[in-house]
């Protein structure tokens, strides 16, 4: 076996694409000036600002003066929850519905409210990962300030009712947050359409650089600044921007949008085999929901297989994977999101996510399905856990 490169953790982070880098570099070099300054050098940036403000909007259904640029996903959740928390106060207002499966970005940013006077009423999910929208519509009080629920969970990407639980909110008269960070770019959005009134997302996972990203706040809500000191970003967010970043931010969401059904299509179909491929290794199976998921992404449980070891063990061969979400990969704590699911801790604890893109070939494919099973097979003989499962169980000692 030929020991190749395959890059299958693309809801960690992308590689940013030749399209957004090319657009980004002229704004490090001749374009540098601070979009803030009047003269063309900063005039030229600001344009360029505002042109990528625009391509972000158009990619969410949104107005451009409706979005405004942060550092990534995890500010722009901190924003939306806590801007939401303080304007709900004012009104008597301190009670927040989420799920028990955000993205830690929300769930720690909900439990720092908690401390802070808020109730927060947690919604489960079923055992594939879905939200029932009647949960929250029967969870909204008259106190209720904010509903944040993940667009497409990052873990086992499932993809929720974000139109239907969005219908209920606007009915309601509470306000609607969806960390959309995931999918971006791999489904359709339409802010309006969707009645989403906040919405986050990142520009690292649709192949623009690291540190920039974006909140969507509809017209007519008001949030607290999020930085003082200067009047960027219409006074909301102070500092001098990041042209070059946005720049790519504005390019790489255009391009991450502009034929989804086809994208999705081409790596469904990958996804679906490396799918198949995996389940043929024994007493493995898949966490999520089989259709209502990304295009990319696929997550498994091996029972007798430690997750660290299985990631180590696919590196030394050339594959890039996860065994969870790469905000917690340095934790040995079994995943929130498989837990959610039901699942018993000795099972989470040997997950494995691989999530792949347009990028990815059918000969990864082909090279992932060669080397997983080998290395579950080399793990398990080390394995007195998953002998003492094949003794209790009756199961035959194969991969």
């Amino acid at each position: 076996m030929e020991k190749r490169f395959v890059y299958a953790d693309n809801s960690a982070t992308t590689r940013v694409s030749q399209h957004a880098l090319e657009a980004a570099l002229p704004y490090f070099t001749e374009n540098y000036g601070n979009a803030s300054s009047i003269y063309a050098l900063g005039m030229n940036a600001a344009r360029a600002l505002e042109k990528a403000r625009g391509q972000v909007a158009a990619a969410l259904g949104a107005k451009p003066n409706e979005i405004f640029f942060t550092s990534g996903g995890s500010e722009s959740d901190n924003w939306a929850i806590k801007g939401c928390a303080e304007n709900g106060e004012k009104k008597g207002k301190k009670h927040i519905i989420t799920s028990v499966f955000e993205h830690h970005a929300v769930l720690h940013t909900c439990q720092y409210l908690e401390k802070h006077g808020f109730e927060v009423t947690y919604i489960p999910v079923d055992e594939k990962g879905l939200i029932n929208p009647e949960d929250v519509k029967n969870a909204i009080r008259d106190d209720t300030c904010l509903v944040t629920i993940i667009f497409a969970n990052n873990e086992i990407g499932t993809i929720q009712p974000i139109a239907e639980i969005g219908a209920i909110c606007r009915e309601k008269k509470v306000l609607f947050h969806t960390d959309a960070v995931q999918a971006v770019g791999n489904v359709e959005i339409d802010v309006s359409k969707m009645n989403i009134d906040l919405l986050s997302l990142s520009g690292h996972k649709i192949h623009a650089p690291k540190g920039c990203g974006a909140l969507y706040i509809r017209s007519g809500i008001t949030l607290p600044n999020l930085i003082h000191g200067g009047a960027q970003e219409r006074t909301k967010r102070a500092g001098t921007e990041n042209v070059p970043s946005i720049v790519a931010l504005g390019v790489a969401i255009t391009d991450a949008c502009a034929d989804i059904p086809a994208k999705r299509e081409k790596v469904s179909k990958m996804r679906d085999r490396l799918i198949d491929g995996l389940l043929k290794i024994n007493e493995t199976r898949l966490n999520g929901d089989r259709e209502k998921r990304l295009c990319g992404n696929v997550n498994v449980s091996i029972r007798g297989v430690e997750g660290e070891s299985l990631l180590l063990n696919l590196d030394l061969n050339g594959i890039c994977a996860s065994s969870g979400s790469a905000c917690t990969s340095g934790s040995l704590d079994p995943s929130h999101v498989l837990l959610s699911i039901g699942l018993p801790h000795e099972i989470a604890h040997g997950s494995l996510r691989l999530s792949i893109n347009e990028e990815t070939t059918d000969e990864d494919i082909d090279y992932i399905l060669e080397v997983v099973p080998k290395v579950v097979k080399k793990l398990r003989e080390m394995s007195p856990l998953w002998e003492r499962i094949c003794k209790e169980e009756n199961i035959t000692r194969t991969i």
